[in-house]
Parts: structure tokens; C-alpha cells; sequence
């Protein structure tokens, strides 16, 4: 384990990080001022310089979440702060004599936790074979992912959208100040998964971040989390109530509270708007507002949105990690004819048909992954493919630990193959000697495929882009393979489907 420091002069002033297994990397770099005090909620400050070196090495704050959210190791947690706003950067020790792709990844988590710091983000996977890597915190829940702006009053002034304004300050840093770690300014990619992919797909819609990035993938987007003003209005209503302020007092209440009491009210506006089916989930991207004129899906239709290549997909069974863990999505009986309790009886009966041997438990499955994220990636490439390059995928590939324990090729799995998980020690626990050959081949695959992508904005060989009427989707699993339109039926019933009240 030889390291040693290293040393690189940005734009805001010295930064030290550590060379370690073939990588540099720089970690907890501020990207912006940090959000606290006057300027919590409000939009991100440009970074202010330092004097002499600044230490990056070790992992810095996340944003304020619940507790076992920030499990890093067993026993060790990281510390929350509302200053978390900081990047991390990973490039190869001796990088080449042309500047490399960028690939910015943008974390998941509901958009109410999630950290970049999280040990399976660590991207040293990716830049070893050539490119520079970096991972972005932003303000998450009620400090970053809640429009609470409709509680301005002449005191105190909140601005919409937070956690985009700080993703398009961090994109800002990159074009800035990478070619200092070797990478070019005019080739990044941005990259997420879950709440991640949504902000990726979000991004394409903000007239801010025009220019910032050449590529983006999206990985399971999910689908439900844009929200009009007037929602968010009455969210932020909610949520002032759920931190006991009367009426006129949110804006006092919401720079008065303490990080931990904004986590906890905001948990309980969750489960609140859960039960009266509000229509978008509380937290998300407002769209009607200057920052983000449009809904993302209706401009990328009308060829607004940002006009660059795009990769998305979602993983063939998407719902089972959440019947384990989060009870958030739709997936039994009772919890989907509530959701359909408002369509017309034609239409529920349309929806259902869809999925063949409703109700029974795999069909409901397939149906909660569908509401909450097939649909969006299918509505996303439909939308997006009329007026620039988009590959679909479909992540099928779960060794047997997987399958044995119920989970499948659930949500994120597909993370282990894009981050190189099963060549560590933790993915040899999760591949027995038969399945390791395969898992490796996947992941080669998947990787090859995503850097591909980030160097030319084309995905390999071998996978068409998706067109109407082919519509053709990368299958990546033992046989990988292209399927055309696999899912017709499916796509189809949700093609317009909306949310009474969305």
C-alpha cells in the first residue's frame, strides 16, 4: 500500500490529497461556500479561496440525514453537516499525454439521503482505465430537495431547486478547474443512479447547465418526483406545520430549526404525503420556475432540453429491494388498486391486464418497478430520442446470492458491475467460484460500454440506438444481448398515465 501526497493548484487554491493503488485522489473539495447561516436556502455561493494548503484527504461532512443513513463501515458513520457541500476527485497517478473524459456521478438516495463518500462510489475502478472521476455531494431533503420557497416572506428569501443549483455549481467547478487533474473541461459526462438518474435527466432540462456536459447516463431513473409549484407549495405548508410554526411563522421556523428537527419534520412529511397521495413524492425538481422552466420529460418532447447523447435503463427487477427495505412503492394488491382507485375502471382494467397473472405477487412486483421506475426510463427514451442519440439497457445479470435471497437483479445492483464491485473482497463474498467468471464478464461489459460512451458519446458495438418504431434495448446479463421493444405492452399502459392530482 504505497501512498504518498499530492499536491494541485485550482482555481480556489492548494489542495493536498494522496496517491494510492495507481490513483490520485483529492477528497472533500468545496465547491461552493458553505450553505450555512444566512445562506441556508438559498442558491450556492461561489467557493471562496484559501490561504496555504488545504488537506483533502480524508471523507468531509454529508448532508444533514437520518443517522443510519451514513453507515461508511460497520460501526463508523460519517459526521453530517449542512457544509457539505464539497466534490471528490479521483484520477490516474500518471495520466496520459491527452487530456482524459470526465465522468461525474451523482448519488442516489430518494433525494433525502445518500452521501458520496459511500465506499461503493469510490471510482477508482473507472479512472484507472482512463478517465478522471469525480463525485458530487448536494443539499438533500428539507435543506436541498424541498421547495419550501413558497415560505419566503420580506425577512428571509428561500430559492427553488436548491440541490440542481448546487449540481450545476459543481459542474461549474469542473469545467473550471479539471484539466488541473488531467481531464477535459469539454468531454464530461454526468452519471447517477435512482434519485441520481433523476437529477441526471433533470439536468437536461435546466437552461443553467447548458453546456456544462457533453453525455449523461442515467440509471433507473425514477419516475413521480417532479413536482408543479402549487404541489410544492402545499408541501412546504405541511412541512411548516410539522415543525410547529403557526401561520406566518414557516420562514422564522425554517431558519430557526435545527438540522436534526428539518430531518425528522421532513420524515414525517414523507409517510404524510404517502397517505394523501399528493401525487408527486415531497421531495424533488419544481418545474414552472425560472430555474427549471419545463417538466424535463416534456421539453426533452419539444426538443428544449440539452440536445446530447444519453444512456438510460433500469434492472429487471427493480421493486424487490424496496418490498425488503423502503415500503415506499406500490407492489401488493391492496397498495396498487389505491393507487388505481382514481383511473377509470377501463383504464385500471388496461393497466393490470399489462401484467399478466395480477394480482399475484411476481406480477405486483413487476408492477411497483414499473410505476416507479420502468416507466420513467421508457418515457424518458421515447421523449429524448426524437431529437438526440439514446441507448436503453436492461440490467438482468444477479449471481446466485442474489437470486438465493430474493432480491434479484433489484435496484442498484447494476452499480456493483459500473463500479467494478465484484473484483473487491466484498464481490468475491457475493459471487460462489461458478459465478465469478460471469459477474467479471458482466462488469467488463458494462464498463467498457459506459467509458465508450464517455470518450465518444457512443456506447460500443453492437447496441443500436433506441428508435422508433425498433426500439431497441441492450439486455446486459450470462447472454447479453439486444431485444426489440421487449416490453410493449407494458410501455404502453404507461405511456400517458398520470396521478390524480399529478
Amino acid at each position: 500500500m504505497h501512498e504518498h501526497t499530492v499536491r494541485a493548484t485550482i482555481a480556489s487554491g492548494t489542495i493536498e490529497g494522496f496517491t494510492r493503488d495507481g490513483v490520485n485522489r483529492w477528497r472533500a473539495i468545496p465547491y461552493a461556500k458553505p450553505p450555512v447561516g444566512q445562506l441556508r436556502l438559498r442558491a450556492p455561493q461561489p467557493v471562496q479561496a484559501w490561504p496555504g494548503v488545504r488537506y483533502c484527504h480524508g471523507v468531509g461532512y454529508c448532508a444533514p440525514q437520518q443517522r443510519m443513513y451514513t453507515l461508511l463501515a460497520p460501526g463508523r458513520y460519517q459526521p453530517m453537516s449542512e457544509d457539505c457541500l464539497t466534490l471528490n476527485v479521483v484520477a490516474p497517478s500518471s495520466p496520459p499525454d491527452t487530456s482524459l473524459p470526465v465522468m461525474v456521478f451523482i448519488h442516489g438516495g430518494g433525494y433525502f439521503m445518500g452521501s458520496s463518500a459511500t465506499p461503493i462510489y469510490d471510482g477508482a475502478a473507472l479512472a484507472r482505465n482512463g478517465c478522471v472521476y469525480v463525485s458530487v455531494n448536494y443539499r438533500l431533503g428539507a435543506l436541498g430537495c424541498l421547495d419550501l420557497s413558497s415560505l419566503s416572506n420580506q425577512e428571509h428569501t428561500f430559492d427553488d431547486n436548491l440541490y440542481l443549483r448546487d449540481l450545476v455549481m459543481a459542474l461549474r467547478w469542473v469545467r473550471e478547474n479539471i484539466a488541473v487533474f488531467g481531464g477535459d473541461p469539454d468531454n464530461v459526462t454526468i452519471f447517477g443512479e435512482s434519485a441520481g438518474a433523476h437529477a441526471v435527466a433533470t439536468l437536461l432540462a435546466v437552461p443553467a447547465a447548458k453546456g456544462l456536459f457533453a453525455q449523461a447516463i442515467s440509471e433507473s431513473p425514477a419516475a413521480g418526483m417532479v413536482r408543479t409549484s402549487e404541489i410544492a407549495a402545499e408541501y412546504a405548508t405541511i412541512f411548516a406545520e410539522l415543525l410547529g410554526a403557526g401561520p406566518g411563522e414557516g420562514a422564522t421556523a425554517l431558519m430557526t430549526a435545527r438540522p436534526t428537527e428539518l430531518v425528522t419534520a421532513f420524515e414525517r412529511l414523507i409517510v404524510e404525503g404517502q397517505r394523501e397521495m399528493l401525487g408527486a413524492f415531497a421531495a424533488g425538481p419544481t418545474s414552472g420556475s425560472e430555474y427549471l422552466p419545463r417538466d424535463p420529460v416534456e421539453a426533452m418532447r419539444d426538443g428544449h432540453a440539452h440536445q446530447v447523447p444519453l444512456i438510460v435503463g433500469t434492472n429487471a427487477e427493480e421493486a424487490r429491494l424496496f418490498g425488503r427495505f423502503l415500503k415506499l412503492l406500490p407492489m401488493t394488491e391492496p397498495m396498487i388498486e389505491r393507487l388505481l382507485s382514481a383511473t377509470e375502471p377501463a383504464e385500471r382494467e388496461r393497466i393490470t391486464a399489462a401484467y399478466p397473472g395480477y394480482p399475484d405477487p411476481a406480477a405486483c412486483i413487476q408492477f411497483g418497478g414499473d410505476f416507479a421506475f420502468g416507466s420513467a426510463a421508457w418515457q424518458i427514451a421515447e421523449a429524448h430520442s426524437r431529437h438526440a442519440p439514446v441507448y436503453l439497457y436492461r440490467y438482468d445479470y444477479a449471481p446466485r446470492t442474489l437470486r438465493w435471497s430474493g432480491l434479484g437483479a433489484t435496484h442498484a445492483t447494476e452499480l456493483l458491475a459500473v463500479f467494478d464491485v465484484y473484483r473487491t473482497t466484498f464481490g468475491k463474498l457475493l459471487t460462489a467460484a461458478a459465478d465469478r467468471k460471469v459477474a467479471l464478464r458482466v462488469s467488463d461489459d458494462v464498463q467498457s460500454r459506459w467509458r465508450a460512451f464517455a470518450r465518444t458519446g457512443v456506447p460500443g458495438e453492437g447496441w443500436p440506438a433506441y428508435e422508433n418504431p425498433e426500439r431497441a434495448v441492450k439486455v446486459f446479463d450470462r447472454k447479453p444481448r439486444v431485444e426489440f421493444d421487449p416490453h410493449a405492452s407494458r410501455r404502453e399502459v404507461w405511456e400517458g398515465f398520470t396521478l390524480a392530482g399529478r
